[in-house]
């Protein structure tokens, strides 16, 4: 039986981007919100939802698919919560930037069904401000939409596969891997980028938050590099919880390296990291 009704837990940037890409690409059936009321009435403003509801019992009922698009540890208290009242039929996903422990929860709560039952997921996607007045239709189109089956021994049941199909129809590029090794590369790719953001810019406003000229000097490489510092705290507060190791062990071989360049800012060190550095950027612009 083809997806009905697709319930968004969390209608800020990426449940309402999500919403907005799904309508827009002719799906024809109901999409439910919930978030606070006044989150709620600008997602239906947009067009993101059809209705909402403030409760999250309330608002899955009578949903096919579940889509818990909340900060992380949002997602693992709601999914102990919804998962034992949902209907056997109803596939929970979520688009959490850390897998392993939404896994583990699944199984812990679901057992042996957690396979058929739930599709983890995560949308390489963003913007480095929220809300539902940053949501946009085009925000998945060729991003990477990882998958992390709970169970990699089972096909994909009839109703995951119709969620897959739906995504891939919105422009997202479906990657499938296990749980434990997409939180440690994007602890490598995603996380690691975020914390040395965070941490410059706050280096630059202690040491130069009295300089004018800054805002006149800073170019292009500094606005890039500081960009994403203005991501919020309460979603990557979870992100640094549920990955902690993963992003500690990143973190200590960019500070090794960071003293490996500065030991060899006269030395012939620095030009072999350059051109090393060198070399990933063309793979990575290839």
């Amino acid at each position: 039986m083809p997806i009905r009704q697709i319930t968004i837990v969390g209608t800020g940037l990426i449940g309402g981007s999500l919403g907005l890409a799904m309508r827009q690409r002719g799906f024809a059936g109901t999409i439910m919100g919930c978030d606070k009321p006044e989150v709620l009435h600008a997602a239906i403003l947009r067009g993101a939802i059809d209705r909402g509801a403030t409760h999250a019992p309330e608002a899955v009922q009578g949903s096919d698919v579940v889509v818990l698009a909340t900060p992380v540890g949002t997602v693992l208290s709601l999914f102990e919560k919804l998962a034992p009242t949902l209907p056997p039929g109803t596939l929970i996903t979520d688009t959490g930037s850390t897998k392993q422990p939404f896994v583990e929860r699944a199984r812990m709560v679901l057992g042996a069904a957690a396979s058929e039952r739930v599709l983890p997921g995560h949308p390489m996607a963003g913007k480095e401000h929220g809300g539902i007045e940053n949501a946009d239709a085009e925000l998945f189109r060729d991003a990477a939409w990882l998958i992390t089956p709970v169970s990699d021994s089972h096909p994909y049941t009839p109703r995951q596969q119709e969620y897959i199909d739906l995504l891939q129809a919105i422009g997202a590029r479906i990657i499938s891997l296990d749980a434990e090794r997409h939180d440690r590369i994007c602890a490598w790719v995603s996380h690691l980028p975020q914390m040395i953001a965070t941490a410059l810019a706050s280096l630059l406003r202690e040491e130069l938050s009295d300089e004018e000229a800054v805002a006149q000097i800073g170019g292009r490489a500094l606005c890039e590099m500081t960009r994403i510092a203005g991501s919020p705290y309460t979603m990557w507060r979870d992100i640094a919880l549920t990955n902690a190791e993963n992003i500690d062990e990143a973190l200590l071989r960019f500070e090794q390296q960071l003293a490996h360049l500065r030991e060899n800012l006269r030395g012939p060190g620095l030009r072999e990291m350059f051109e090393s550095a060198n070399e990933f950027g063309r793979k990575q612009a290839g």
